[in-house]
């Protein structure tokens, strides 16, 4: 949390699972994935397309995301880590931190209650 205080703070809008818009605060994975030191734009190639970022939950929940799915130099999604929703902090339920994907059709990926943040290379 102390590492995430550090980084710019960013807004997005989006609809959550039930449809509701709403504004979420926080911090973009990309902005982690630099803070690490991973390679990004065009340090991004060769072996390094095969790594990927693992997320995962409180409660054992686990997703992948390709390095070139966060980074500005192949994408403009900004998927955002959250801490904040409609300026409150998030609930027990969805926080200390969530993901926030817009722009995908389904919400399998919006993790609550962020727990891990991993780098990973594919074999």
């Amino acid at each position: 949390m102390d590492d995430l205080a550090t980084l710019p703070r960013r807004e997005i809008r989006a609809r959550d699972r039930d449809g509701k818009e709403a504004t979420f605060t926080g911090v973009a994975l990309v902005d982690l994935l630099r803070l690490a030191g991973v390679p990004l734009g065009q340090e991004l190639r060769g072996q390094h397309l095969s790594t990927y970022l693992l997320i995962e939950a409180a409660d054992g929940y686990r997703v992948v995301f390709a390095l070139p799915e966060l980074d500005p130099a192949f994408t403009d999604r900004e998927v955002l880590l959250a801490d904040r929703r409609d300026g409150q902090p998030l609930a027990a339920a969805e926080g200390p931190l969530r993901l926030v994907v817009p722009g995908e059709k389904r919400h399998a990926r919006w993790i609550r209650q962020v727990l891990s943040c991993t780098i990973r290379r594919a074999p």
